[in-house]
């Protein structure tokens, strides 16, 4: 079933990309283009740390510590993965150094980049998340995933949510094959076992 789901997702229609977004980095500004380096796919995880936090989600980081380990054997079939939050970059730099992660960390905080793919939502509320309207934090996760044609043009294939980010996050994935499973069902909410990784007890 799986395999039928990932077939069909492929079939999806490409949608142009005209906007020329620019996100801000330690190494000066970069365009959507140029995250995808020398690659014709482009991963883009939507990390949530707004403006002002002192910290990234933990839930997010949680995805995150996955990253820098798959680099290497993604880039090997022709795909690239960078990290996007609507701080100011300067403002999850010294974060990003304490989780000691590599990987590309760029802020849309000059851009509607954000906003457009339903991952930001300044005001809270209600706002469009998941497809549907519904009640929304500042920040909230997604993935969205970009495609380069021969021409250079940019296309957005589509991007996920919710239990949609699942396929990014190796440790539940060997979770839902043991007997207890992700063992949350007494939890107050569903990752609330979750600690950055230099918080757990021994």
């Amino acid at each position: 079933m799986r395999d039928e789901v990932t077939d069909a997702r492929r079939q999806l229609p490409w949608h142009k990309v005209e906007a020329d977004y620019q996100f801000g980095g330690p190494d000066g500004d970069v365009t959507l283009a140029e995250l995808f380096g020398d690659k014709s796919q482009l991963v883009i995880y939507h990390f949530m740390y707004g403006p002002g936090w002192e910290e990234g989600c933990k839930s997010c980081s949680f995805w995150a510590d996955q990253y820098d380990s798959i680099s290497t054997h993604i880039a090997a079939r022709d795909l690239a993965l960078a990290v996007v939050s609507r701080a100011p970059w300067q403002e999850f730099q010294s974060f990003k150094e304490r989780m000691a992660w590599q990987f590309t960390w760029v802020s849309s905080a000059e851009s509607t980049f954000n906003m457009y793919y339903h991952v930001s939502h300044p005001e809270g509320g209600e706002g469009e998340y998941n497809y549907h309207t519904t009640g929304v934090m500042e920040e909230m996760p997604g993935l969205s995933i970009f495609a380069k044609d021969d021409d250079g043009a940019i296309f957005h294939i589509f991007s996920c949510y919710s239990r949609g980010l699942d396929a990014l996050n190796a440790t539940y994935q060997v979770l839902d094959l043991v007997p207890k499973g992700r063992d949350e069902q007494d939890l107050g909410f569903s990752m609330g076992w979750v600690r950055f990784d230099d918080e757990y007890e021994s």
